[in-house]
């Protein structure tokens, strides 16, 4: 597998504690799965800011940003069974990965951590 991008970022949990207050910023920013997840956890503002910083990291390994019609709720980070967070992607999404990088076997890693005022995502985007 050959790495053809990495993207980190980290955000202070006070910030996204008072922005998902908002309803409209939840409803813009997450997905409906990333929303009904957060049910289920007690640190709300913890939850929302890993996978906010999630999703920056992503359009940081790509090397786009949020251009080319990529908006925040087109990424998903769930977990599997055992906790592992993954980045999982929309259609319009995967094209555009697709026609940027010549390839639809794409490998996407993603690490999260937080603290009391921090959260951090780190994403390494592999081809395979």
């Amino acid at each position: 597998m050959e790495i053809i991008g990495n993207g980190v970022d980290i955000i202070q949990n006070s910030r996204i504690k008072k922005l998902i207050r908002n309803k409209k910023f939840i409803l813009r920013v997450f997905s409906k799965n990333e929303i009904n997840e957060s049910k289920k956890t007690k640190n709300k503002a913890n939850f929302f800011a890993k996978r906010f910083a999630a999703k920056e990291a992503f359009v940081k390994s790509i090397g786009l940003g949020f251009r080319k019609g990529i908006n925040l709720k087109d990424i998903y980070v769930r977990k599997d069974k055992l906790g592992k967070p993954n980045i999982v992607l929309n259609n319009k999404v995967k094209k555009i990965l697709s026609k940027k990088f010549s390839s639809n076997r794409l490998k996407i890693f993603l690490s999260l951590s937080d603290e009391k005022d921090y959260s951090i995502a780190y994403v390494i985007l592999n081809k395979k």
